[in-house]
């Protein structure tokens, strides 16, 4: 493209063309074009588009920086004014106004790497052990009557605590144990709450935590020490630190772990609201239950009363007895029928053993004849010269056999034999 006359003569450039070259040199300098920040956010500000504009600062200097929505809706934290802070980007210059800025595309907490390392360790190490198991974690009381809270004393955390907790179960005691909740100290003091109020002053409920703050501001919750310490509680442990999207290791060794102080005040008491309701409605199933029962018992009791035992028992015992002189007059006829039935049976008996009687043919001109007091029935039981008895009807007869007669013989024995 040929430059014109007046283009070629002069010895100047435009303020846009200055800023567009810096911009130039900067986005192709490799140092600038991907470099991570560390400072102090300031002035930041997030504009309704999504974008967020901030300054970084340190002791004796400060950087314009920009985050645009794409990257914003990456953060993994609110960042405040005052956080301390890594940021990751590149440096160029803004035509408009000649100012360069950071164009921050990714940014996290300042040491934020360590802690978190020392955090996945210690969290490995303990769940390894068992510590965070839910086989050991213990039930919340329903309806705790004192409730203790490890907190530091006047904060807004606490603020929330006791509102919450006395608008939805004011009949619960609420006992502080002022205690550091960040610093160095802050776990001695945490565990030392926990001491207290599992000996010298016992709960049914402690709540430990503190409201928000960076990374650093919270990881005094993620001591070796003060886990253990809630673990081996005998009290049930609510842990509530921070925000919802922060975890700390007392959160998992904890029985139960409220997203935010507010929400543990609501996780560890009851609705009064709620139980009256339930009250009410526990009141009316009684009642209606109650009703039904008794009309069942008044539809009972008006069909017994309508029974022909209740209206006319009279009736009813002649009825009865009536029947037990049919069942009685009946056992009687049975009964004479089977002795009737018996005594012939008996007289039959004894004809049979009257006929089989030897001594019965007698009365018909026999005689029974024995010898030695024994029946002699053959003739061969008898020889010429014994002694004999007759038994005949009506007495007996003693004689001497003088001569037998075996039958089928000529043969004859006698005493002329002899």
């Amino acid at each position: 493209m040929r430059r014109t006359d007046e283009e070629e003569r002069r010895d100047w450039i435009t303020v846009s063309e200055l800023n567009n070259y810096t911009r130039a040199l900067m986005d192709g300098d490799p140092v600038l074009s991907s470099v991570t920040v560390r400072g102090e956010i300031s002035n930041f500000k997030r504009h309704y588009t999504g974008h967020i504009y901030f300054s970084m600062k340190d002791a004796s200097g400060a950087l314009r920086c920009v985050m645009f929505a794409s990257s914003a809706q990456g953060l993994a934290f609110e960042p405040r004014d005052g956080d301390d802070v890594l940021a990751f980007g590149r440096v160029s210059v803004f035509p408009r106004d000649g100012s360069y800025q950071l164009y921050v595309n990714r940014m996290i907490p300042a040491g934020r790497g360590e802690l978190a390392a020392a955090f996945e360790a210690l969290k490995k190490k303990l769940a390894a052990e068992g510590l965070f198991d839910s086989s050991k974690k213990k039930k919340l009381p329903p309806y705790p009557e004192k409730i203790g809270i490890v907190t530091a004393e006047g904060g807004a955390a606490i603020k929330d605590m006791l509102n919450i907790t006395g608008r939805r179960f004011p009949s619960a005691g609420i006992y502080i144990y002022p205690a550091l909740v960040q610093g160095p100290g802050a776990p001695a003091s945490l565990i030392a709450g926990l001491d207290f109020f599992n000996g010298r002053f016992p709960v049914d409920l402690i709540i430990i935590g503190r409201g928000g703050g960076s990374v650093e501001d919270l990881f005094c919750f993620n001591d070796e020490a003060l886990a253990r310490k809630i673990a081996a509680s005998h009290i049930p442990v609510v842990s509530a630190v921070g925000h919802e999207t922060d975890f700390t290791i007392a959160d998992f060794a904890a029985d139960l772990r409220a997203p935010t102080p507010s929400a543990a005040a609501e996780l560890a008491v009851p609705d009064r609201e709620v139980i009256k309701r339930r009250l009410r409605d526990h009141l009316t199933r009684i009642g209606g239950s109650f009703r039904t029962t008794l009309k069942l018992a008044e539809t009972r009791l008006a069909s017994l009363s309508a029974s022909p035992v209740l209206r006319s028992p009279e009736g009813m015992i002649d009825r009865l007895t009536e029947e037990i002189a049919k069942l009685a007059s009946a056992a009687d006829s049975a009964y004479s029928a089977a002795v009737a039935r018996k005594e012939k049976e008996l007289v039959g008996l004894v004809s049979g053993l009257e006929a089989m009687n030897p001594l019965s043919v007698l009365t018909r001109g026999y005689a029974a004849v024995s010898k030695g007091g024994r029946y002699a029935g053959e003739i061969g039981d008898l020889d010429v010269g014994d002694s004999i008895t007759l038994e005949m009807s009506g007495g007996k007869a003693e004689a001497t056999v003088d001569c037998v007669y075996p039958a089928g013989t000529t043969e004859t024995r006698s005493t002329d034999r002899k």
